[in-house]
């Protein structure tokens, strides 16, 4: 599994979900859109955690801290909305779950100009929990694996990645005018084509209707 960093200035404080158990490996891998079999302690990789509907609960790193114990980390304020998710559908299974808050005194703060020019979502902005779907996003590559077999949300990703479908909307990278705000909408040649949905200066992130060539895209 090819390993994809990410700097912690751009990722900011992060909430932690732990798992662990004998049944920690087989469960997780049922819930998440990653194949996490392969990591050995120490490996982690990216992975969405979606609603059975196929939209974004949560986006997080997964990493393997012990034989039977994992960690997914996520942008600080929506570790409890993950929590939630992953236990929903835990049931006779040998996994103890629990929420470590982030410590903001302990953090690297996010640095957003540094964030948008890396092009990163963050949950409240780019993601919103229950609205969001992967293939809008352009990280896909790196959170999805998509031979690992079934798990919630996976026949929407799945379909739109079989038939080469775009999203009705894509995050891209765009110029705007300062005093930009999020929510505020992005026009090409005079027409709504987008919403901000992250400022830094005159830079800004921004989902983009597919007919419209504005800004860049976003792919990882």
């Amino acid at each position: 599994m090819e390993r994809f960093d990410v700097p912690e200035s751009v990722l900011g404080p992060r909430d932690v979900v732990i798992a662990e158990g004998p049944d920690a490996l087989s469960y997780l891998h049922s819930q998440i859109s990653q194949d996490i079999r392969p990591l050995q302690v120490g490996d982690s990789a990216w992975t969405f955690v979606l609603e059975p509907t196929g939209k974004v609960a949560g986006f997080s790193r997964v990493t393997r801290t012990g034989d039977d114990r994992y960690e997914l980390d996520t942008d600080a304020g929506f570790g409890a909305g993950l929590l939630a998710r992953i236990d929903r559908f835990k049931i006779r299974v040998k996994v103890a779950t629990a929420l470590e808050p982030a410590c903001e005194a302990d953090s690297v703060e996010r640095d957003e100009a540094a964030r948008i020019a890396f092009g990163w979502p963050a949950m409240g902005h780019e993601i919103v929990p229950g609205e969001t779907i992967p293939a809008a996003l352009g990280i896909s590559r790196i959170a999805v694996n998509f031979t690992k077999g079934c798990y919630p949300g996976q026949e929407l990703v799945e379909r739109m990645d079989s038939r080469a479908a775009e999203a009705p909307r894509s995050l891209r990278r765009v110029t705007v005018a300062e005093g930009t705000r999020p929510g505020d909408p992005v026009l090409d040649d005079g027409e709504q084509v987008g919403e901000v949905t992250s400022v830094a200066g005159t830079s800004a992130l921004a989902f983009v209707r597919r007919t419209s060539q504005l800004g860049e895209p976003i792919s990882f």
